[in-house]
């Protein structure tokens, strides 16, 4: 017989799966969680350090962009006094702590604003080395750290000037709460930077075991350190716990600073920096069910099994092999005791043709053996499997659709609530924070173009602008009355015959496919002119791609959809239920229970200045609380699945027996039947070896036998000698 070919195989497997499945059901659904707090607060914290890290990273890489433009800017027009380079560095970019401008060769301070830079830690011999100019840590004195960016400034006749800006590390827009305290770790473990709730000694030094835990977790490969196909968050990122106690337990995430996308590098990627966040939990995790549930549902899975697997032994095997031995007896002219016929089905329909084969055999005609009428009607084997099949979904059903519901009086953990409301708040200072360095390089642009400049040297700005920043659809330069003066990127949407507009930031598009969102800069001298940038929408709804948040929308003041991470409608109303959430004036989180469904939802308006804060856009995110990882939702996850494997595995087994014996059993019966009608023709081929096959053969070799008149009359005094004996 074929190892995996008959009727033994798959009823085999089916017991074989169907007591793994007891055990795992056991141990799934039985076993507590002992854990004090729940994982969906565990994940959030870990989602928390990433959002302070994609912060972090592109706050420094933007102000490593901003200088080094800065300096390529004034290298495009006449030289430039130090302090004016200064003065325009710091009117513009509003985020210095320091900056100064030295020179090169003979290293003489030239200028300098704010605080102190430590320009002593600069090498100038190796500046025009591969990374020279690349950014770098200093710790200071008194402990702080410093961030040194440094640009060149040369002009033709001049000795080269290197521009240096110092900024402290402090990750932009994260709100901690009462109880959060972050800090930013570098690559030795050392604690660089921190805020937040850190006043006591106990939540300093255990933010400093996390910092170097999560150091030296940091420096694995962000590949290898996730589970395959996982995605996310491009760098290596985790969550930690601190000691219980009865007051509760200390949780923390951390996320190493890496670039937007797999493969590529950043200046603030390459500092080796990771951000640490850490908060006190005092609410204990809800238990899953206790040991009796599972125990009594695997007790049912062992049962329902044993009658499944016990009926198909009987009703199907162990006809079939019977039938087998039956017709290998014929084959070997055994004809003097009647064939034994089995009971119903197609087997009792081959059982009966063989015995009429049988008297056949012994000299009878085949018109003298007539198809016996059946002494009952009973279930064929397709019926059987099919009987199987409805104890296995019995068992399968309720596990599925019925069993460990989560209703809509789920307990949400407040922390997570609180996450919620907190990412929310941070995502939308990211918007914001985007937007304004959006305008903040249109006004850089605008600096440099006087009565002066040419269409053509403001087509090459703007160009190598659009090139640097890709956050723009478009960048041009308008006149007062409309005229576009030097454009580049994609056709603008602005109205032909209409100035700039006199806000810095204006949405338009409605009506249309897509919001247009518009910043505008003045040109100093010249009046009514301004610098006009489009931003992409997709840049926009670019930065709200965060796990762990679910659906995250922009709307405008009156509640209209412009941005989304989903699929929207431009200027689309926000739904009902959230839009109570946009009548308060700060951030806010809720817990929202309407129909059997639960969600967390937060809104967070623009808060913190900035030419962005006039447009009174909220950021607003709901996640179902299904895909929160907390106990009640577990343990329906975990039913589901039980109940799907199940399905699953009786599926996979009653399928294979339908295909490897019940459909070639049919064909064989019908065969078999027409043999014993006496059609000595039809040649009868096995397709496979098994029982189903070997009595294929003993039938092809009945046919034969019964094609030889002389041997069917040799073959009858044969078997009449052989009872005398």
């Amino acid at each position: 017989m074929s190892l995996i070919g008959g009727i033994r195989p798959p009823i085999a497997v089916l017991s074989a799966l169907l007591l793994t499945l007891a055990g795992i059901t056991a141990l799934t659904l039985g076993a507590p969680e002992n854990v004090r707090v729940p994982e969906a607060v565990r994940t959030s914290q870990q989602y928390v350090a990433e959002d302070a890290a994609i912060a972090l990273r592109a706050s420094l890489d933007e102000s490593i962009t901003d200088l080094t433009r800065t300096a390529t800017l004034f290298n495009q027009g006449p030289p430039a006094s130090p302090d004016a380079v200064l003065d325009k560095v710091g009117s513009v970019y509003q985020k210095w702590r320091g900056t100064a401008v030295i020179e090169i060769r003979s290293g003489k301070l030239l200028g300098a604003r704010g605080e102190n830079v430590p320009l002593a830690a600069i090498d100038r011999s190796r500046l025009d080395g591969a990374d020279g100019l690349a950014p770098r840590l200093v710790r200071l004195p008194n402990g702080q750290t410093r961030l040194l960016t440094m640009a060149l400034l040369s002009w033709d006749g001049r000795p080269q000037q290197l521009l240096v800006g110092a900024s402290s590390l402090n990750v932009p827009g994260v709100r901690f709460g009462a109880h959060r305290g972050i800090g930013i770790v570098t690559a030795d473990g050392r604690v660089a930077g921190s805020r937040g709730a850190l006043d006591g000694a106990a939540e300093r030094d255990q933010l400093a075991s996390f910092a170097r835990t999560a150091a030296e977790r940091a420096k694995r490969n962000p590949i290898t350190a996730k589970q395959p196909g996982a995605g996310g968050y491009p760098g290596v990122s985790g969550h930690l716990t601190g000691g219980a106690s009865e007051g509760g337990q200390t949780v923390a995430g951390y996320a190493s600073l890496a670039a937007p996308a797999p493969g590529e590098s950043t200046g603030a990627a390459g500092l080796g920096l990771t951000v640490v966040t850490q908060v006190r939990v005092t609410e204990p995790a809800g238990q899953l069910a206790g040991p009796a549930f599972g125990l009594t549902v695997a007790g049912a899975l062992l049962l329902i099994g044993a009658t499944a697997v016990l009926l198909l032994l009987s009703t199907v095997q162990r006809p079939l092999i019977r039938l087998f031995l039956e017709s290998r007896r014929l084959t070997r002219g055994d004809l003097a005791r009647p064939v034994t016929v089995p009971r119903s089905g197609e087997a009792a329909r081959i059982g009966a043709a063989l015995e009429r084969l049988r008297l056949q055999l012994r000299g009878a005609p085949a018109d003298s053996t007539p198809a016996p009428v059946p002494r009952r009607h009973g279930l064929g084997a397709g019926a059987l499997l099919a009987v199987s099949a409805v104890l296995l979904l019995v068992w399968s059903a309720p596990l599925m659709l019925l069993l460990n519901r989560a209703d809509d009086g789920v307990r949400i953990p407040t922390q997570t609530v609180r996450d919620q409301k907190a990412r929310t708040a941070t995502l939308s200072d990211r918007v914001r924070r985007a937007l304004n360095e959006g305008h903040a390089d249109l006004t850089a642009v605008a600096a440099l173009m006087g009565d002066g400049t040419s269409p053509d040297e403001m087509r090459t700005v703007l160009a190598r602008t659009a090139r640097d920043h890709q956050r723009y659809e478009s960048i041009a330069v308008y006149g007062p009355g409309g005229e576009a003066l030097a454009t580049a990127g994609r056709a603008p949407h602005a109205t032909p015959g209409t100035g700039p507009s006199q806000a810095p930031f204006h949405v338009s598009g409605q009506g249309g496919t897509k919001p247009v969102v518009t910043a505008t800069a003045e040109i100093p001298g010249r009046p009514g002119a301004a610098v006009v940038g489009e931003f992409r929408i997709d840049f926009v709804n670019g930065l709200l791609g965060r796990p762990g948040l679910g659906e995250v929308r922009v709307v405008d003041a009156q509640g209209r959809v412009v941005g989304s991470n989903t699929g929207y409608r431009a200027f689309q109303q926000l739904p009902d239920h959230l839009a109570p959430l946009l009548a308060k004036k700060e951030a806010s989180a809720a817990v929202q229970r309407d129909g059997g469904r639960v969600r967390v939802a937060a809104a967070a308006p623009f808060e913190g200045g900035g030419a962005a804060q006039k447009l009174t856009w909220t950021v607003v995110s709901s996640q179902p609380a299904s895909a929160l990882a907390i106990p009640e939702y577990t343990r329906q996850n975990r039913t589901v699945l039980v109940g799907l494997l199940g399905v699953t595995a009786a599926a996979a087994c009653l399928g294979w027996l339908h295909i490897v014996v019940v459909r070639p059993l049919r064909a064989l019966a019908a065969h078999a039947e027409r043999l014993a009608d006496g059609d000595r023709t039809t040649v009868l081929f096995p397709r496979h070896h098994d029982e189903v096959g070997a009595v294929t053969r003993s039938l092809e070799l009945i046919r034969q036998q019964l094609q030889n008149p002389q041997r069917q009359r040799a073959g009858a005094p044969r078997a009449s000698a052989g009872r005398t004996h």
